[in-house]
């Protein structure tokens, strides 16, 4: 992959406009004045975004997140990088379906398209995101698109493409389903993936005193034992990994019949 086309030199040349930036930097307060009015202009991206945040959050929880709000202010408010995990995790999983070709990739409840776009699309041959909710489809297309996503309306209990994918990422929305409607989507899902495919995921433990942390959430499991339960039935490889944060406890998920991220030929252990 190439960055930065047009500021690509060829050996012996110097382009104009980098001469033009390095006789300015030298000549000029110019760095001074971009720092300044990339300063600036932090501080109002994160003041729209916390409006929208207690605009959106601060009287109801709406279907999907905009995560913009997580680039642009909590994620510097909170220093939480939970939702970097995410992004993370899963993209592990992708990357490890690499070896032959890009992978075909199928996001369930996609909501906003932030994840599909942020960090599926570069790893996959084709993106596609599914989401039963209007608003976060027309969004994700709106502001997340790109030639290698397609955004789908649906329903993923009906609405599942029939077509084979060597990834599967069901991120931050098992949760919201009952342990029933779960045991029946893992039968959909195991149907959709390769031989050799990958489910992977992420999802919240329950509260201490096993409260839900949001209403729509159906199901919120006990532990690692708890989620690994819905998983070991359809697979005969499974990771759970716990992490931990001040106001959550996190649970991503690894399935396959063939091999796990982790310990894949992209990891090298040495005991």
């Amino acid at each position: 992959m190439k960055l930065f086309n047009k500021y690509e030199e060829t050996p012996g040349s110097i382009s104009v406009s980098r001469l033009i930036l390095r006789l300015l930097k030298r000549t000029t307060p110019i760095l001074f004045i971009a720092r300044a009015l990339s300063n600036i202009a932090r501080k109002i991206s994160s003041g729209a975004h916390h409006l929208q945040f207690l605009v959106e959050w601060g009287i109801d929880n709406p279907e999907y997140f905009d995560h913009y709000i997580d680039q642009h202010y909590a994620w510097s408010k909170s220093r939480n990088s939970l939702m970097w995990e995410r992004g993370v995790y899963s993209g592990l999983a992708i990357q490890a379906m690499t070896d032959k070709e890009l992978p075909r990739v199928l996001d369930l409840c996609c909501g906003d398209g932030f994840m599909a776009y942020h960090f599926y699309s570069l790893q996959a041959k084709k993106v596609v995101a599914i989401d039963f909710d209007d608003s976060a489809i027309k969004r994700a297309q709106s502001k997340c698109a790109y030639k290698n996503i397609e955004y789908i309306l649906g329903d993923i209990r009906v609405d599942i493409p029939n077509e084979y994918f060597e990834n599967v990422v069901w991120d931050a929305a098992i949760e919201h389903f009952t342990e029933a409607e779960i045991m029946e989507l893992m039968f959909t899902i195991k149907s959709r993936l390769v031989p050799n495919g990958i489910l992977s995921g992420y999802t919240i433990k329950e509260g201490h005193d096993g409260s839900h942390h949001l209403h729509q959430h159906e199901y919120e499991f006990h532990n690692k034992e708890d989620l690994a339960r819905f998983l070991r039935p359809h697979f005969k490889k499974v990771q759970v990994i716990e992490t931990k944060f001040p106001s959550r406890t996190n649970l991503y998920f690894f399935a396959s019949d063939y091999q796990l991220p982790i310990e894949s030929h992209v990891s090298l252990v040495l005991n």
